[in-house]
């Protein structure tokens, strides 16, 4: 039987609890344990080791043949903050992506790497997904759209075709964004609006069809 590659989880959270699902489920990779700044140490996680922070990747590297792993945290800001800080300590961190077997890809489409896709999602022909992206459970992105690095969409988002989603931006549970309409970066788009228009960048927007009701910093939690 082929020896699978090793990887660890980053961020010990409800997140990474269904990233650990689709990793098991995909059966490409073996999670070797968390790293989480939060966690005592040999303490256990769903059944993983707690192997430590950033003091240990270096070390995992070497000694354990870790070869990379995935940031599981949902906050788009955070896990774009964690994202730098392994790349500022572990240049050779390889960011693998989780995808369930059920998401279904049209041709022609491109993925970066540090991603996690949910059970049911569909990514339709000639679409672009960029770094560290999550799109969560059912949620459908159409033919020819873009979702750039560290966004998001939640559980049951839909996607008219030659739509943008911008940077670190959030889509809520059950949006719709019709047809050639763009959401600016670190965007929050309240759950089941209708974007029906283009969404300034640094925007909270909600209701049907979705107004922007204020502005926001990129740093703001939003989960």
């Amino acid at each position: 039987m082929q020896q699978l590659e090793k990887i660890i989880l980053i961020g010990a959270s409800d997140h990474c609890k269904y990233t650990m699902d689709i990793v098991e489920q995909e059966g490409k990779y073996q999670i070797h344990g968390i790293i989480d700044k939060k966690l005592e140490k040999g303490s256990v996680f769903e059944g993983y080791p707690i192997l430590g922070y950033m003091e240990e990747l270096v070390d995992l590297f070497e000694k354990k043949r870790i070869i990379g792993g995935i940031v599981a945290i949902g906050d788009n800001y955070t896990r774009m903050k964690v994202t730098k800080e392994i790349e500022a300590v572990a240049d050779q961190f390889a960011f693998v992506n989780a995808i369930h077997p059920s998401v279904i890809f049209g041709k022609k489409t491109t993925i970066g790497s540090g991603c996690v896709l949910m059970a049911g999602v569909i990514i339709n022909n000639h679409c672009t997904i960029g770094n560290h992206c999550f799109i969560a459970t059912k949620a459908s992105l159409d033919h020819d759209s873009t979702i750039k690095d560290f966004a998001s969409m939640s559980p049951g988002v839909t996607t008219g075709g030659r739509v943008n989603i911008g940077e670190s931006s959030s889509i809520g549970i059950g949006a719709s964004i019709l047809h050639y309409t763009n959401v600016g970066s670190n965007c929050v788009i309240g759950g089941n609006a209708l974007v029906n228009k283009h969404i300034d960048d640094n925007s909270v927007a909600y209701g049907i069809p979705a107004k922007v009701v204020r502005t926001r910093k990129a740093d703001e939690p939003y989960l």
